[in-house]
């Protein structure tokens, strides 16, 4: 028996009911919601390893029930979108929303615990290497948990120090300037000095090498590879 939970997310409950009993046959904890607003209290309340979430839903969509999870979320579970063939959706908006893969509605039971099964495989740890003084380390950011570990020291960061290095991260020697940084990790909506940004760059520093993020005068910053 699986001691994985899911969350099932889902405004028809016919679906919702056919996805709940053929993942608790397989072993599955399994909570429900019936809009975004209600998969955003579970994800906090549940806690679950993976999401599957409708797209098309009322009072809030899946794409920004993803997103909202994503930023605020004290856990961050795998998420996987649910769409229908029908519907005009892009993989592209959901990747960028926040999701980590797709599923295409309907689906038969014994595929549908396969990729369930498969999804829940991935490891929440992701795991990168710099140079820093000419020498080889490694970093891991564990997504659940907001946490650092670096040479095999556990760092807890907090949200938006995690989120500035995670974005460094995924394109080492890309140079993101400060526009980017701002729009990627505080958002078009909300009101921050640039001075923002050199402060948590100057912490982060602090806590992974002075060499490792390099300031590119006028323009922004890059994490050296």
């Amino acid at each position: 028996m699986s001691n994985k939970k899911v969350l099932i997310v889902d405004d028809e409950i016919d679906i919702l009911e056919f996805l709940k009993y053929n993942l608790e046959k397989v072993g599955y904890s399994i909570a429900t919601a019936e809009n975004g607003k209600e998969a955003i209290d579970m994800v906090n309340k549940f806690e679950p390893d993976l999401v599957l979430l409708d797209v098309m839903m009322p009072e809030m969509d899946g794409m920004e029930a993803c997103r909202t999870i994503r930023e605020e979320a004290k856990t961050q579970p795998i998420i996987a979108f649910l769409t229908s063939r029908s519907e005009d959706y892009s993989q592209i908006a959901g990747f960028d929303a926040g999701a980590d893969d797709y599923i295409t509605k309907p689906i038969r039971p014994r595929v549908l615990a396969s990729r369930v099964e498969a999804l829940l495989r991935r490891k929440p740890l992701a795991v990168y290497e710099i140079d820093d003084d000419s020498s080889e380390q490694k970093i891991k950011l564990d997504k659940e948990r907001f946490l650092l570990i670096f040479n095999e020291e556990e760092i807890q960061l907090p949200k938006k120090e995690f989120e500035l290095l995670d974005l460094l991260l995924k394109k080492p020697g890309k140079v993101f300037t400060r526009d980017e940084i701002l729009s990627q990790v505080w958002g078009n909506d909300t009101i921050v000095g640039e001075r923002t940004i050199d402060v948590h760059i100057r912490k982060l520093r602090e806590k992974i090498g002075g060499n490792a993020i390099r300031t590119i005068k006028g323009v922004g910053y890059t994490l050296n590879n």
